[in-house]
């Protein structure tokens, strides 16, 4: 990237940052949850027409693709793609900022209002500066990245990688843990695999006094739990990443009743997917053998979710040099590996991708709670970085 192009992303990135802000201050106040989001789609359709950008509506069922051309000829077999989610988390707001979510137990908890933003800002910064493009960038604003199976996968069955064909992807995430002004990057396998396990669990209630006369499911269930903690510390190879864990056990029973069912709800996580198939064999069979041992039974769905992420070595070594050239090398990092998992992945099972960290945090003013929490909140100065490196990931 030559000293003039860099000068011109940082010149408009600041030019248009109060507006952007109000994008996001906007999106913000009116969060949607996942394929729902028909209000943003149509905020998002309305910018681009104010730029003259031309693009798709209602791709995915609630996403948005939009195509920026060079003035003179490009290959248009290689497209490059720019992501950002759209959807809202299931949280009631607790930031009291002037902008706060207008909509009960809905919240942009995730940062995705922040992405929507900076895509559309750097939309405007690459429109203007198209006469730089080598190839036509795809821009695409997704749904449902926070719910199975992922908006990723409606997107590409509806096309999204064709007609131009996208060879490359690029997306930013807010990065809580990480000061303003810096971004961080993982060559390689980056996080996981994520599959979502239910298992119900079915016995015999009755007096708590007579349990000799019940099949009691609270105990099943505390076996299974206990019992599975072994597929990951005795059945998987220590060098594979994995994690199996239940955030959710409900037994409406009480003090003198043994209830007729249970439910656990939990997540597994890996980074190998020979292992991922084999590990929710094992899953399945112990729950059922365990069950059976105490007289009940269990049923178990597995809702197979996003695979792991990997970030191809060459596309994430462009980004973090344009990333080193526009901020300094002292504000680029290199990340651990996640076992958060990210619907992109889908994205990098068919074109190379790189998948960023944008660094949101800011202690002195109190910005310092994670993602997924009811007062995350950003440094808007993010916002500016987020659009100087989405648009300088794609101008010369």
């Amino acid at each position: 990237m030559n000293h003039k192009m860099k000068q011109l992303i940082i010149q408009k990135s600041e030019e248009i940052f109060e507006k952007i802000r109000g994008y996001r201050e906007y999106i913000h106040a009116n969060p949607e949850l996942s394929y729902e989001e028909h209000e943003t789609m149509a905020f998002i359709s309305e910018k681009l027409d104010e730029l003259g950008i031309d693009h798709t509506t209602r791709v995915g069922k609630t996403g948005i693709v939009a195509v920026i051309r060079g003035d003179h000829h490009t290959k248009e077999d290689h497209a490059i793609g720019l992501r950002a989610d759209m959807d809202a988390l299931p949280i009631l707001e607790e930031t009291n900022l002037s902008f706060a979510s207008k909509k009960d137990g809905i919240m942009h908890a995730c940062g995705h209002d922040v992405h929507t933003s900076i895509l559309l800002g750097s939309a405007e910064i690459i429109y203007e500066n198209r006469n730089k493009l080598n190839s036509p960038v795809k821009l695409i604003f997704q749904p449902g990245e926070e719910k199975n199976p992922g908006g990723a996968t409606y997107m590409i069955n509806d096309g999204v990688m064709k007609n131009p064909v996208v060879k490359k992807l690029h997306a930013l995430h807010v990065f809580p843990d990480m000061e303003v002004g810096k971004v961080g990057f993982k060559e390689g396998i980056y996080m996981a695999s994520c599959d979502e396990v239910y298992l119900t669990i079915h016995g015999k209630g009755g007096h708590g006094a007579t349990p000799h006369q019940c099949i009691d499911p609270i105990l099943i269930g505390a076996n299974i739990i206990t019992s599975m903690q072994t597929i990951v510390s005795r059945k998987c190879d220590p060098k594979i990443p994995c994690v199996l864990s239940f955030g959710h056990f409900e037994a409406l029973g009480a003090t003198n009743i043994i209830p007729s069912t249970a439910h656990l709800k939990g997540t597994f996580r890996t980074m190998n997917e020979e292992w991922r198939a084999d590990a929710l064999d094992f899953i399945k069979a112990t729950a059922e053998d365990i069950a059976k041992s105490f007289g009940g039974t269990v049923t178990v769905e597995i809702s197979k979710g996003y695979p792991f992420l990997e970030n191809d070595p060459v596309v994430t070594s462009e980004v973090r040099e344009r990333a080193i050239e526009l901020l300094g090398a002292d504000k680029v990092e290199e990340l651990p590996i996640r076992l958060t998992a990210e619907d992109f992945s889908f994205y990098s099972q068919i074109a190379p991708v790189c998948f960023f960290r944008l660094g949101v945090r800011n202690e002195a003013k109190g910005i310092t709670y994670g993602v997924h929490h009811p007062k995350f909140n950003i440094d808007d100065e993010s916002l500016k970085i987020g659009m100087q490196m989405m648009s300088s990931s794609v101008l010369l």
